[in-house]
């Protein structure tokens, strides 16, 4: 969920990442730091990250207080403010919206000023709990990545239109 001046924005999460304890391609993997502040706050906060100087990143912190890990939003099936994201965007193509971590941010008008936010409390951006079943949850390699590259931690909803990635990353 994301709350403008002019709305109301929400979506499906249908693909994420997981960067757990130790792992070299995570953001913690070398301890704390002033950017990487998020990762190590209480499992549910924002860490949002500007990716090769273009697009913005969000991810959810995971693990309790001090230990840094997280999980990276791949992508969202939009729902609700569908209009204010298209104009966010500059597109009109529904499925192109927020079908990968840059674009979803760019379609929720996700930056740095929302890092450290706390994602269980209703705000600005929040984790909501959709009415939707989840469907089946298909599981791969992780997408953009050279360090701990095998390993499964790329979760998505089966068959769904919005997941981003090479089709043979998101066979059912």
């Amino acid at each position: 969920m994301r709350e403008l001046p002019e709305g109301i924005l929400s979506g499906r999460i249908v693909e994420t990442e997981a960067y757990v304890v130790g792992d070299a391609a995570g953001h913690a993997y070398r301890g704390m730091t002033p950017r990487n502040r998020a990762l190590f706050l209480e499992r549910g906060h924002a860490y949002v990250y500007l990716a090769y100087g273009i697009s913005y990143m969000l991810n959810v912190s995971s693990e309790a207080p001090g230990i840094g890990a997280g999980v990276l939003i791949r992508a969202l099936e939009p729902r609700e403010g569908i209009p204010i994201m298209k104009r966010n965007r500059g597109i009109e193509h529904l499925r192109d919206l927020a079908r990968g971590p840059g674009r979803l941010a760019s379609a929720l008008r996700i930056d740095r000023r929302l890092d450290g936010l706390d994602l269980c409390r209703e705000g600005p951006l929040w984790l909501g709990r959709g009415d939707a079943e989840s469907g089946a949850i298909g599981q791969s390699m992780r997408i953009g990545i050279t360090r701990d590259a095998d390993r499964l931690l790329r979760f998505y909803v089966r068959d769904s239109p919005f997941v981003s990635g090479p089709r043979s990353l998101n066979t059912p």
